[in-house]
């Protein structure tokens, strides 16, 4: 066995690959340079540095598996290493305790003045009565999203005196109560309570300027907000006049709208107003150290052959288990994403239904890739191994059934979500060996291959609907690669659906220009 180990990864992690294999340790190579040599290593293992292309993984022909030494797999094209067959793995709780306690230290900073202080100081200067600050004890923490990360900064702030309020639609009432907190439902009921925020979610359309102009005057006067999880759902320039308002005390901010140019953000006028850091929160030596082992150790399983515990894009499962329904696995999964992106409201149950011959069939794999679908369109660091657990900790009620019913395809699969305000249903199936439809979306019967970007559009059913929907979509340079559409069982139904595959994304300025158009319900955009 051979292992190619790019990027600097710490020895620790060398030595327990090298239990198993043969490894090359080479710096961050350039897509042509590892193309060349790829072809003769069992495992890849990279941090953020390499990107890992289609063309890399083409030529990766003895490949087995590839490991990430962090979270995120932006890096690695994962729809071309699962075609491959090849297991992508990373190490999603590695960095838990250091952005927790990155969260707390920028609080604790922001709260006692501790930067402008320091400065102060170093200036020769005795300035005590201006970096006068406040005490955390007694006060409301809000934390928004109650994942790991969101779960420990709770912990450390229940242990300083602070209470605890929590919005995250992926928990539940009795899940917050049982660790210490309040839980409440709506945000539109959690701006105005906390005396300070602090945000762990990751960002999606959703969560993208979660934190606007309009959220932020419902909030407390005087509340201090804290991001350390993504830039982008705090809208700088709103945070900014607030701020010069004193509508927001202060700030304490660690990730940020562009990072490649953040010299550019309105926050950093405000001096002394808020505390700023380069993106430190998973910046310890513990926590680098922890994900390269992590992933080296899932390396050093696969290549011995074992199970992968963090894989995200194949399944954990035997093979005797798995073979039979593996076609089902991504069109499972992509029924579930669309399903929870379409949703409105806190998810209550899931219900899977399988017709046709997966009713003979052990689901228990699909139910997974259901599962996997539905939370990772909002939680970070959801895979193959892990979904199950989420949704059980968090209360999401799964029921699987199964109906021999005779139906247009061989078999079929359908997700459906209730939520504290709706229910909502997707439909997939295979309508020849890997060719997959989706094949119901609510009550609209379709037959739409599933892509990377789609959109929604219910509408009137009237003269000119397509051609106005196409025409901002032009105007916005969005390319239309393919359309259908659908009407419900009740041809009297004068409300259509509108589905389209786009080359591209669909930025929110062109929903609301879609949504604008006379006889639009909505729209939404999804990306699976």
């Amino acid at each position: 066995m051979k292992v190619l180990i790019t990027d600097k990864i710490n020895e620790a992690a060398v030595k327990i690959v090298q239990e198993v294999a043969e490894v090359d340790n080479l710096p961050t190579m350039e897509e042509d340079e590892l193309v060349k040599i790829i072809g003769q290593y069992n495992a890849l293992l990279v941090r953020s540095q390499t990107k890992v292309t289609a063309k890399i993984i083409e030529a990766a022909n003895n490949m087995k598996i590839i490991g990430r030494a962090g979270v995120g797999v932006d890096n690695i094209d994962l729809d071309a290493a699962t075609k491959k067959g090849i297991i992508v793995v990373n190490s999603p709780d590695g960095n838990t305790n250091a952005a927790a306690e990155h969260t707390v230290a920028m609080l604790m900073a922001m709260n006692r003045n501790i930067p402008a202080a320091d400065a102060s100081v170093k200036q020769g200067l005795w300035e005590r009565s201006k970096f006068t600050g406040v005490e955390v004890f007694g006060k409301t923490l809000g934390v928004i999203g109650f994942g790991k990360i969101g779960q420990h900064v709770a912990q450390i702030a229940l242990a300083m005196g602070m209470k605890l309020v929590v919005n995250d639609p992926y928990t539940t009432k009795e899940y917050v109560e049982k660790f210490g907190g309040k839980y409440i439902e709506h945000l539109d009921d959690f701006w105005s309570i906390p005396d300070f925020i602090t945000i762990h979610t990751p960002k999606t359309k959703e969560t993208t300027s979660l934190i606007n102009k309009n959220t932020i005057n419902r909030m407390k006067k005087g509340v201090r907000i804290i991001n350390c999880a993504r830039g982008g759902i705090i809208d700088e320039q709103a945070l900014f006049e607030a701020i010069e308002s004193g509508q927001v005390k202060s700030a304490a901010i660690d990730v940020y709208e562009d990072e490649k140019n953040v010299q550019n953000s309105p926050l950093l006028k405000l001096g002394n107003k808020i505390v700023l850091t380069p993106h430190l929160g998973a910046s310890t030596s513990e926590a680098q150290i922890n994900v390269a082992l992590d992933v080296a150790s899932q390396v050093n399983d696969v290549l011995s052959g074992r199970d992968a515990t963090s894989a995200v894009n194949i399944p954990s499962l035997k093979p005797n288990k798995l073979e039979p329904v593996k076609e089902y696995m991504s069109i499972s999964e992509s029924i579930a994403k669309i399903a929870s992106q379409t949703m409105e409201g806190n998810l209550r149950g899931i219900e899977i239904v399988v017709r046709g011959n997966l009713a003979n069939l052990d689901v228990s794999p699909l139910e997974v890739a259901v599962l996997k679908g539905i939370l990772s369109a909002n939680l970070v660091g959801v895979n193959y191994v892990n979904a199950p657990f989420i949704a059980k900790q968090r209360g999401i009620n799964v029921v699987v059934q199964k109906s021999e019913q005779s139906t247009d395809y061989i078999g079929s699969i359908s997700v459906k979500l209730t939520t504290d305000k709706e229910d909502v249903e997707v439909a997939g199936a295979l309508i020849a060996p890997s060719v997959e439809r989706i094949v119901k979306l609510n009550k609209y019967i379709t037959s739409i291959e599933p892509d990377k970007y789609m959109l929604i559009v219910p509408h009137t059913n009237k003269p000119n609907m397509i051609g106005q929907v196409a025409s901002v979509l032009g105007q916005d340079g969005v390319n239309i690669s393919k359309m259908q559409v659908a009407q419900k069982h009740d041809k009297d139904d004068d409300i259509s659906l509108m589905i389209i595959n786009t080359d591209g994304i669909v930025e929110n300025s062109t929903l609301d220009k879609i949504s604008k158009i006379e006889g639009v319900i909505s729209s939404k955009f999804i990306k699976l």
